[in-house]
């Protein structure tokens, strides 16, 4: 079903590739705008779900094509699945373009059961009782105590060479303290500091703001969770850092928001309105201190 919705000259549509699945299967919603080269337009964003009931496990970041009239066609697709059997109606999708907003006729979604659970046949039993092995405390003693006395002899050693090395560095004069590195926190609360402090985007520099702002928070994440951010998109971000905010799902969301608004700003040339440059801003200082360790956290206020 390819559903279309015209306001001025942008064009907008939705379309599933399939409108049947089979449960637990996945299929691809594809989001389109076509529109002048000087024009912008927003995207709908969406979290872990698209409508309850229906979930999104991949999503692909916008692709702009450059067509024959001089028109520009904008492509994103999200990948669904769910697994509940029922009928899904999915409500128009918004796009917006400064104070206009297009939506696209509604989408169904029919999830079909493949097979019936016969729920009048007894429930399986094991043919015998679960047999524990008595556990052999000796054997488990011993090889604990055989690896704690290698473990505390290579640091032994590792602690005596590095000793040896300093004293011989010392003695020949080429003995460097090592640097120092700074908590990661740290770092990044002052490079935010500085960016509120310059302006940017009020400068009208709106690219290099973003661009500062998000290389902020992919070198926090890089030394904080050991992510190679900073060589991945910011769809390979927000997959990677699903796990460590599992529990934190407004972190991840203002950190996807902030992420997807400075790829706009940067590659659809978006020009956001202050209250949403101040926003990113506000959710970079959130995402820093909300993952700092309390421990590091009452360390610094000290």
């Amino acid at each position: 079903m390819n559903i279309l919705s015209i306001i001025l000259t942008i064009v907008v549509s939705a379309q599933l590739d399939s409108t049947q699945l089979m449960i637990g299967d996945q299929c691809d919603l594809r989001l389109q705008a076509t529109l002048d080269k000087q024009e912008h337009v927003q995207f709908p964003v969406y979290g872990e779900e698209l409508i309850p009931g229906i979930e999104i496990t991949d999503r692909t970041m916008i692709d702009t094509v450059s067509l024959k009239d001089g028109r520009q066609q904008l492509t994103q697709y999200l990948t669904v699945t769910s697994f509940k059997d029922s009928l899904f109606f999915i409500p128009a999708l918004p796009f917006v373009s400064g104070d206009d907003t297009m939506f696209t006729d509604p989408l169904s979604l029919n999830v079909i059961q493949p097979f019936e659970i016969d729920t009048t046949q007894n429930a399986i039993t094991d043919i015998k009782p679960v047999y524990k092995a008595p556990i052999w405390w000796w054997g488990i003693l011993r090889w604990v105590l055989l690896a704690l006395a290698i473990a505390g002899l290579g640091v032994g050693a590792y602690y005596l060479y590095k000793y040896i090395q300093k004293r011989r560095l010392m003695r020949e004069g080429d003995y460097v303290e090592p640097e120092v590195i700074r908590p990661a926190e740290e770092v990044a609360l002052e490079k935010l500091d500085k960016i509120k402090e310059e302006k940017i985007w009020q400068q009208g520099r709106q690219k290099d703001y973003h661009t500062e702002l998000t290389d902020v928070v992919r070198e926090y994440i890089a030394n904080r969770f050991g992510i190679s951010s900073q060589e991945q998109t910011s769809s390979e971000i927000l997959t990677d850092i699903q796990p460590v905010l599992k529990d934190r799902k407004d972190l991840y969301s203002s950190l996807k928001k902030m992420l997807s608004l400075a790829d706009l700003v940067k590659f659809a040339k978006w020009n956001p309105l202050p209250d949403e440059n101040e926003q990113s801003l506000r959710s970079a200082y959130e995402f820093v201190r909300e993952t700092t360790p309390e421990e590091e956290t009452v360390k610094n206020e000290e």
